[in-house]
């Protein structure tokens, strides 16, 4: 069959785009070799989240008195609540095969791979190969959790993430390898399930892309949670011979061998971009990433890529918003590229971190004089309410101009509140403007307000 796009991975890139193709008039197909929806909704974001939202409960009742509410004992069912992440990860797989055919959309079941100008060849589960010609065709076959060659995965004793949402039991111990979200979020899980973690970081401080207030702030509170921290460390070795895992780790007064059940690898991802025909058809890589320009197009006319495998954030949203910038200009429309100093961060675990734009280090570096306004939540009526006074939110703004150039925030429900700031810098909001624009009592979201008066030396309830 001949279509206007095809798009090999069904991922939040793959499968916005797909719709978005089909908006816009385009005859559309998706290629998929598992489940729609791809790693975020059926191994990644939206499992997680059902996870960490039983971890979340389990405290809640486990601090239940600190409410003035009397409950019983409590346990964690770990099948159960793996179970009920599985159900959540399903229901939104399904979501998308009815988004397919709402809108028209043509479901390949297969491997899809470049064969040649305009043509997809897919290879069925049972062998069965075809091929399918479109006008345009876009890659977006998404990532894997990257293996590194001293911590190879055996899915059993060293996992991955996939492997970490449906072990069969719940470890007494675990080392965590990596403390970006990935391996925060379920070094925080695990610990709230009873599991003795540690955490292993390469660099000097925990989820070293956010502002270093906030990673010294989080592995503050991670400690007191129980979790084991250890910066500026290596993993040289994973002996798994044993009953129990011994990790050689290089610390900076030397070397631990540390013992657990399980390992998680939390390292990063690798691109899928082996196998899908980049060699054969000229498609330019560098550096285990495909070469695009602004608007997602490879070097090769008609063949675009996205997501994970371009250069930019590995996140669900940006590959969604690259996969509506691609489409809109294939249609003929003007999009903007896409500015990728505002796009937001969030890490799920308790308490949330969330970020957008320079860190107060960057803009330092990149020739700014800042101010630098911050809020604690412990001055927070609505935080005090909440029993969730932890965490402050950091505005970051130029000083000549007022340009609003980064925030950051470390406090519950934090994620939620991010979207205001990324709003305000797409639209050129300064410090001032953010000041007077009047946030509704009581909120978690005035401490942006005040926040940002910090910074002006206007903060009314510090």
């Amino acid at each position: 069959m001949n279509y206007d796009l095809i798009v090999i991975g069904s991922g939040p890139g793959g499968y916005v785009a797909a719709i978005r193709a089909s908006q816009l008039g385009l005859k559309t197909a998706i290629v998929e070799r598992e489940s729609l929806g791809g790693i975020c909704l059926n191994w990644g974001c939206i499992p997680t989240k059902a996870l960490l939202k039983s971890a979340e409960v389990f405290e809640y009742i486990n601090h239940a008195a600190d409410f003035g509410i009397k409950v019983g004992s409590s346990e964690v069912d770990f099948e159960a609540t793996i179970k009920r992440s599985r159900l959540v990860a399903d229901g939104m797989s399904k979501g998308v095969q009815f988004l397919m055919k709402k809108n028209k959309i043509d479901v390949i079941t297969g491997t899809g791979k470049l064969k040649g100008k305009g043509v997809v060849e897919v290879a069925s589960n049972n062998g069965e190969v075809k091929q399918f010609e479109a006008k345009h065709i876009i890659l977006a076959t998404g990532g894997r959790s990257r293996e590194l060659p001293n911590l190879k995965q055996d899915n059993k004793k060293v996992i991955g993430y996939r492997q970490a949402m449906v072990l069969p039991k719940k470890p007494g111990s675990m080392v965590v390898v990596g403390s970006g979200a990935i391996g925060i979020e379920f070094a925080y899980l695990y610990n709230a399930f009873g599991t003795k973690v540690t955490v292993v970081e390469f660099l000097d401080n925990i989820v070293p892309l956010e502002d270093e207030e906030i990673s010294k702030q989080l592995a503050r509170i991670l400690k007191k949670q129980g979790i084991t921290i250890m910066t500026a460390s290596n993993v040289e070795s994973v002996d798994t011979s044993g009953d129990l895992c011994k990790v050689q780790v290089k610390t900076a007064t030397g070397t631990e061998i540390l013992e657990a059940e399980v390992v998680l690898s939390a390292v990063g991802i690798s691109t899928n971009i082996e196998g899908i025909g980049l060699e054969e058809t000229g498609v330019k890589t560098d550096r285990g990433k495909v070469v695009v320009d602004d608007f997602y197009r490879t070097n090769v006319e008609g063949v675009y890529a996205i997501g994970d495998i371009v250069k930019g954030q590995a996140l669900a949203h940006v590959a969604s918003a690259e996969g509506i910038t691609c489409v809109e200009k294939i249609a003929g429309l003007t999009p903007h590229p896409i500015d990728y100093n505002n796009i937001p961060a969030c890490t799920y675990c308790s308490p949330e971190i969330a970020s957008v734009g320079y860190t107060e280090k960057a803009a330092k570096e990149a020739g700014y004089e800042v101010k630098v306004g911050k809020f604690p939540f412990s001055a927070s009526g609505k935080a005090s309410a909440a029993g969730a006074k932890e965490g402050f939110v950091k505005l970051i703004f130029d000083a000549k101009y007022g340009e609003f150039l980064g925030a950051h925030m470390i406090g519950h429900n934090v994620t939620e509140m991010l979207a205001e700031c990324v709003v305000a810098r797409k639209l050129e909001a300064t410090g001032h403007e953010m000041i007077k624009s009047i946030h509704p009592h009581p909120t978690m979201s005035e401490a942006i307000m005040e926040a940002a008066a910090d910074a002006y030396g206007e903060v009314i309830h510090l």
